[in-house]
């Protein structure tokens, strides 16, 4: 058994809130164990038999199409792949004391070297940007209702579906589930 966190895109923004308690359900259902949901924003901790990520990915979001009623883009990673992206050090010591949020945005594959060129061109004296293999951390100087940067800029930006996840939120979950 091995133990994965599902970052859920959609949940609980925009008008659609889903119960914790229903989401355990719709992982339980797919035969999941030790199903445990990380605050209301779409982290869900499981335990599968299965290694492929890609598969975990596409059968969460079929049964969540089926139990939601529409599509939730999912983005699969182990609890080691968590804790390496929580530990992960994108930026240096000055860019970091700039900071007023750190973001990781999990996508389902690296982005191409077009795609990053894309991105970087949204760099702004707000928003700084490192890509590191599936995830994306953008560093915020600012309040983040003051940058242009949202994930749907994101997304049309890369071509790729995202979620984003906090720091923070990242930090306490490697935490929690430490390999």
């Amino acid at each position: 058994m091995s133990r994965f966190i599902a970052f859920l895109r959609a949940v609980n923004v925009g008008g659609r809130t889903v119960k914790m308690d229903e989401l355990r359900v719709s992982f339980e259902a797919l035969g999941f164990t030790k199903v445990e949901t990380f605050i209301a924003s779409g982290n869900v901790i499981f335990d599968s038999r299965a290694r492929d990520d890609v598969a975990l990915q596409r059968k969460i979001e079929v049964q969540l199409q089926k139990s939601l009623g529409y599509e939730v883009k999912t983005f699969v990673r182990s609890d080691a792949e968590v804790a390496a992206v929580a530990q992960y050090q994108p930026f240096g010591a000055e860019l970091m004391k700039s900071m007023v949020a750190l973001n990781v945005a999990f996508l389902a594959e690296p982005p191409s070297a077009e795609a990053q060129q894309a991105l970087h061109k949204l760099k702004t004296d707000i928003d700084e940007f490192h890509v590191h293999d599936r995830e994306i951390y953008w560093l915020c100087r600012k309040k983040q209702s003051e940058s242009t940067f949202s994930n749907a800029v994101l997304e049309k930006t890369l071509k790729l579906r995202a979620t984003l996840r906090g720091m923070n939120t990242l930090l306490k979950l490697a935490a929690k589930y430490p390999v």
